[in-house]
């Protein structure tokens, strides 16, 4: 699994006209999934991402995690994080999981963050959505749970 993790002080996700999705100081994830991510997988960024110190404790350090300032997730399918972009201007997606596994990993990648406490707003899988974010920093940060 491959997530692009971002710190923000507000994120929302729409389709068409209506917000699916929105979220105000916290984390706003892209989340691509392969065809061999399995629970493991899941559990590692899931741990990586909730326990990651990016926001500022009372001195400005960042030492607080996203439990420490109960702040939310926005999690945002993309498959887009597979590109093959080696042979030519065209990226390929071979890489990324078929849409039924993609998807099945995806809803359970959410289930795993809100178990954990947090409040988690999605996108709709599969769907175009136009997705608005002030990155707070800017902090964005690439995890790959193929290389802790």
């Amino acid at each position: 699994m491959r997530v692009i993790l971002q710190r923000v002080s507000q994120a929302s996700v729409r389709i068409d006209t209506e917000i699916v999705g929105q979220i105000d100081t916290g984390l706003m994830l892209l989340v691509g999934i392969g065809p061999d991510d399995q629970n493991e997988d899941i559990d590692y960024l899931v741990r990586k991402i909730t326990r990651m110190r990016i926001f500022a404790d009372d001195q400005g350090r960042l030492n607080r995690s996203i439990l420490d300032i109960e702040g939310a997730i926005l999690s945002i399918s993309q498959f887009t994080l597979y590109a093959d972009t080696k042979k030519s201007n065209r990226p390929s997606f071979t890489q990324a999981a078929a849409p039924d596994l993609a998807n099945q990993r995806y809803q359970e990648f959410n289930q795993a963050l809100m178990a954990t406490g947090l409040t988690v707003q999605t996108g709709q899988f599969g769907a175009d959505m136009q997705v608005s974010l002030v990155n707070d920093g800017p902090v964005t940060i690439s995890l790959d749970s193929k290389a802790p």
